[in-house]
């Protein structure tokens, strides 16, 4: 078609979707767009109500789009776009547009436009307009003479639009099938739009609400290929055998900062790779995050001041963390302060990793042997006993046997040089039978006790480290024996001594606040952990999310980064700062218009 006038904008009222169309519309397009933040970079879905020229009727969700202009001549032509402009990180975009009629006279175009480009003429007639003309089947490209591309189209007919981000062109589809290469050397930021300008034209949009007519999905896989054919081409030369060394050193620390210590060791011995931290210190490390993943977290707060004394103290805000966790593991009724009031109380959740559903599990007899504070009465295996135990932290005393409290400071501190000092000395005369504890046996994973029974908790740490029977290991046997998750396990007591406990909890809270000030994460934490009692069923609840098992991996993953900056160690592990810089390389890539950061995903080499 030939040019166009000048005109205005009108805004109109948008048509919500119906929940299940938009549910499946939102998995399409994760699917087809897995690399866009919709949070940061919203993806198009309808056509906008608020830009559009006035001769422009939209309906059915603002899909449908009809003329209700005059259509005497070009300057009765109209267009609306689409609600958000096309994400870089999509990489390849792709829509459909079906001619439902086309009206008087066909006068449509099908295409794309920069934000403030004129409504009152057809797509193609400006700049950073361009457009696919259904009556003469021309492409116009920011200009009002158009250049022979395609076959006309009429009412019936599909009509794709892909942009390809990459390397910014764009080609058409009829009917789900290729029409070449119409533009290229696009800008970024373009909006889908559709201009009509005679009566009766009416199409409508497809935005990724139904299935393409064309293959859009075999094209992306084309185009991730070569990018990911790219990436593997990258020249290394004369310098592999120092990547090899360095991403070996990478992967062997990531080993060892997660504790997986015969793993680590067998990895070093293959490539003649140094390890940097004891034996004994992984070992250590790795049962205090078995504890935590376990639900155990007041075993892990007493296991941590035992073996690197004065870390907690120093890090009020990691202490807090804990607390606040522990409290959730009593409503679980999987941490030893309330597991040791009954033989038998039932664990809601203490298998790592747990199932989402949070089917009811019932721990084992074998309850872990605290203390509650001086001269307080333990539990072991449901009888009671009596051991004398000091506190000496400055913060009141949550009477848990594994906290004789410490705390934690509002900034992760380092550990001081003489404790780490102390630390590695107590590590360093591990006894012999935990230095030859078999490979299987080192790993994170569930180990057995001794005949059943767990020792008392003066002898669960010998020398600075742990024995490695430690862990409790499921009582299958008891799997099925109460079908009914409870509050602490149903037992009356461990729910007094949990109601007590929160209370500290809440005193822990106002010292820290009083001492550093108003901290609003901590008081969520504390409001999120108090709200389970609210609810006669904590796991079916708006904040039962707190008692999945996988909400320890935090806390877990915070605990051992606090650690290994006590001993001058590496918080965070090298390969996981390098996955983390080349994330946050790919998001900027997509910042700046560079479509090929969505083929190059992080993910894509994880597997």
């Amino acid at each position: 078609m030939a040019e166009a006038g000048a005109g205005s904008l009108h805004g109109g009222d948008a048509a919500l979707p119906c929940p299940p169309e938009e549910q499946e519309l939102s998995q399409r397009l994760r699917r087809l767009y897995p690399a866009v933040n919709q949070e940061e970079t919203p993806l198009p879905r309808s056509w906008s109500p608020k830009d559009k020229y006035n001769y422009i009727g939209l309906s059915q969700g603002n899909l449908r789009v009809h003329y209700k202009g005059h259509g005497k001549n070009h300057k009765d032509a109209a267009s609306v776009r689409a609600t958000h402009p096309i994400p870089a990180a999509c990489g390849i975009y792709y829509f459909e547009v079906k001619i439902v009629s086309k009206g008087r006279d066909g006068y449509m175009g099908i295409g794309l436009s920069a934000q403030g480009v004129n409504m009152n003429r057809l797509p193609g007639w400006d700049k950073h307009s361009y457009g696919y003309h259904g009556d003469d089947g021309h492409s116009f490209c920011s200009s009002g003479t158009g250049q022979p591309y395609g076959p006309t189209f009429t009412t019936g007919d599909v009509i794709g639009c892909c942009v390809n981000l990459i390397n910014n062109t764009c080609f058409y589809t009829k009917n789900g099938h290729s029409l070449g290469i119409a533009f290229t050397d696009l800008p970024s930021n373009l909006y889908p739009t559709v201009g009509l300008q005679t009566p009766g034209e009416i199409v409508d949009a497809n935005f990724g609400q139904q299935p393409f007519v064309f293959d859009i999905e075999d094209y992306m896989r084309e185009w991730r290929a070569k990018i990911q054919s790219t990436i593997k081409r990258f020249p290394i030369g004369d310098r592999l055998g120092e990547w090899q060394a360095m991403l070996q050193n990478m992967v062997s620390s990531y080993l060892v900062h997660h504790g997986y210590c015969s793993t680590a060791t067998a990895f070093a011995r293959v490539t003649d790779t140094t390890i940097q931290e004891e034996q004994t210190s992984i070992k250590n490390r790795q049962r205090i995050q078995k504890l935590v993943l376990a639900g155990r977290v007041g075993e892990a707060i007493e296991a941590t001041q035992q073996l690197y004394p004065g870390l907690l103290e120093h890090n009020p805000n990691l202490l807090f963390m804990l607390k606040c966790r522990q409290f959730v593991e009593m409503v679980n009724g999987t941490d030893s302060e309330v597991r040791c009031f009954s033989a038998r109380s039932p664990r809601s959740q203490d298998s790592y990793p747990g199932s989402p559903s949070l089917s009811p599990r019932h721990g084992s007899s074998n309850s872990h042997v605290h203390s509650t504070g001086a001269d307080s009465p333990t539990c072991s295996n449901g009888v009671m006993s009596t051991k004398s135990k000091q506190s000496h932290s400055k913060y009141p005393t949550l009477s848990s046997s594994s906290s004789s409290s410490s705390s934690s400071s509002p900034s992760s501190v380092n550990y001081s040089e003489s404790n780490s000092t102390d630390s590695t000395k107590s590590q360093q005369h591990s006894s012999t039978s935990n230095q030859e504890t078999s490979d299987s046996e080192m790993e994170m994973e569930a180990e057995h006790y001794p005949n059943g029974v767990l020792e008392n908790s003066s002898t669960r740490i010998m020398n600075g480290t742990y024995k490695h029977e430690e862990i409790l290991q499921t009582d299958e046997s008891s799997m099925d024996s109460c079908p009914q998750r409870q509050l602490c396990g149903g037992n009356h007591a461990a729910t007094e001594r949990m109601i007590q406990f929160g209370r500290e909890l809440q005193m822990l809270s106002e010292q820290l606040c009083r001492e550093y000030g108003k901290n609003t994460v901590h008081k969520k934490m504390l409001q999120d952990a108090f709200s389970l009692l609210a609810y006669s069923d904590p796991w079916n609840c708006p904040v039962g999310q707190q008692l999945d098992p996988i909400q320890r991996e935090p806390v877990c993953a915070a605990l051992n980064s606090a650690i290994l900056e006590s001993q001058n160690l590496p918080k965070q592990p090298p390969l996981m700062l390098a996955l983390g810089q080349a994330s946050e390389c790919l998001r900027l890539m997509a910042r700046v218009g560079l479509g090929s950061c969505s083929f190059a995903r992080v993910d894509d080499y994880l597997h």
